[in-house]
């Protein structure tokens, strides 16, 4: 086997397609990669069907990479079942390509959405992100937990199963400081300091890239005729609902207030506000797009073009793009908001759970994530006004702040493919033997 190029298996990026923030992990991870590894054999497990070709971008160009269907599903008999897989993988990997995939990686890269390995949203969501895991450790293959969060758990019995899983990785690594508090938590006595990591979220590290036409000539035209300061919001189509009030216990109605910044920030003539989802799932419960143009629709007739939506199918690169043109943003989607923070763009979180908060304060911003299941509607507002007056001073603080963080992710990198390569040299030199 010596010789031959590195490969590496992802898991954890199901929908990436839909969700920026998943597709923003993704994106940057197979990035990083690549670009140390540039003929390295990778693997994405999403939740299609089959084997298929796929690509990811590095430097703006398109890299050939392999996508495999993996899924939580009860069609036994597809080799995309996860349970199709573990009674394949019990069997040494006999019939199943995806495990015959798992079997070749020298390194299986996991993320679990950045935020899933929990039960906060259900055992079925933990179960389906336990699988990779599962599968990987019982084929011998290294695990590398790639930087998340972890937790909180209801459940005492899926915690344990999350502890012996995080004690089998090669490597763990939590994305911000209270991550790694709670890794350290999960892990007690366990807790290795060599292979449980901080790190910061990958997608610090992910490259931007201009829409392709005619959305670029669009977007360049609407930023050029602004004479003032451009806002970004971005608008959950899950915190917009009733449900999703109810079952994060929000207090404020972040809808509501996304439409009163916008009111008071445009009208300061000079002021233009570009809407920007972050979940495109048509039909979906958590779809941003109908909140999005909700919100359009209740500014543009009093305010005209200064408002706009940014045009649907931009990638992650794409959109962060769009979003580092903004001179303050507001997002309730975390990723959204790191896509702003990691160009130094001023922002603020309207937040429905803690996970933000730990990423705010790994680049010293914790005061600008707003807390909606605390804050009324008015405290709220009064929040993110407090947030855009400062963004100068925040501005300053980003400049200095930012690169540290971009130089994190790439030193994380680095490690994480050491792991790879060291796999790959232990492998060959067992060939020769």
């Amino acid at each position: 086997m010596s010789g031959e190029v590195l490969s590496a298996c992802l898991f954890g990026v199901p929908g990436s397609h839909l969700n920026l923030g998943v597709g923003a992990l993704r994106a940057a991870t197979l990035g990083g990669l690549l670009a140390r590894e540039p003929q390295a054999d990778i693997t994405v497990f999403d939740d299609g069907w089959g084997q298929r070709s796929g690509h990811a971008f590095v430097g703006g160009r398109p890299v050939s990479i392999s996508l495999a269907g993996a899924r939580h599903s009860r069609r036994y008999h597809r080799p995309e079942s996860y349970l199709n897989m573990r009674v394949s993988a019990a069997l040494g990997g006999f019939g199943n390509s995806g495990v015959a995939r798992i079997d070749r990686a020298d390194v299986v890269l996991d993320v679990s959405g950045g935020d899933s390995f929990s039960d906060i949203y259900g055992e079925h969501r933990f179960r389906t992100v336990a699988w990779p895991k599962r599968l990987t450790l019982l084929r011998r293959r290294p695990l590398v937990l790639l930087p998340q969060t972890y937790g909180p758990f209801r459940s005492d019995r899926i915690r344990a199963e999350a502890a012996a899983l995080a004690r089998g990785a090669a490597m763990a690594w939590a994305r911000d400081p209270e991550s790694y508090a709670a890794l350290g938590e999960l892990l007690g006595a366990d807790l290795d300091p060599t292979r449980h990591r901080e790190g910061v979220d990958v997608a610090f590290a992910l490259e931007q890239r201009p829409p392709d036409q005619p959305a670029l000539e669009t977007l360049e035209r609407w930023f050029a005729a602004a004479s003032g300061p451009v806002v970004g919001i971005n608008v959950s189509g899950l915190m917009a609902r009733a449900e999703g009030r109810a079952q994060f216990g929000l207090a404020a109605d972040s809808a509501e207030v996304a439409r009163r910044i916008c009111e008071r920030l445009l009208d300061e003539a000079d002021t233009r506000v570009i809407i920007v989802p972050h979940v495109r799932t048509p039909q979906g419960t958590d779809d941003d797009t109908a909140a999005s143009e909700r919100l359009h629709a209740a500014l543009v007739g009093r305010y005209g073009d200064r408002v706009t939506v940014s045009p649907p199918g931009l990638d992650p690169h794409q959109t962060k793009w769009v979003i580092a043109r903004t001179d303050w943003f507001c997002g309730m989607r975390m990723h959204a908001t790191i896509a702003a923070l990691s160009t130094g763009v001023p922002v603020a979180n309207i937040a429905y759970s803690l996970k933000a908060r730990g990423v705010f304060a790994s680049v010293g911003q914790e005061r600008h994530v707003a807390d909606a299941r605390k804050l009324a509607d008015d405290d709220l507002l009064d929040a993110l006004w407090r947030s855009w007056t400062s963004r100068a001073d925040t501005a300053v603080e980003l400049a200095e702040r930012i690169p540290v963080a971009v130089a994190r992710a790439g030193e994380q990198m680095d490690e994480i493919v050491a792991v790879a390569r060291a796999e790959r040299a232990r492998r060959g030199a067992g060939a020769r033997r």
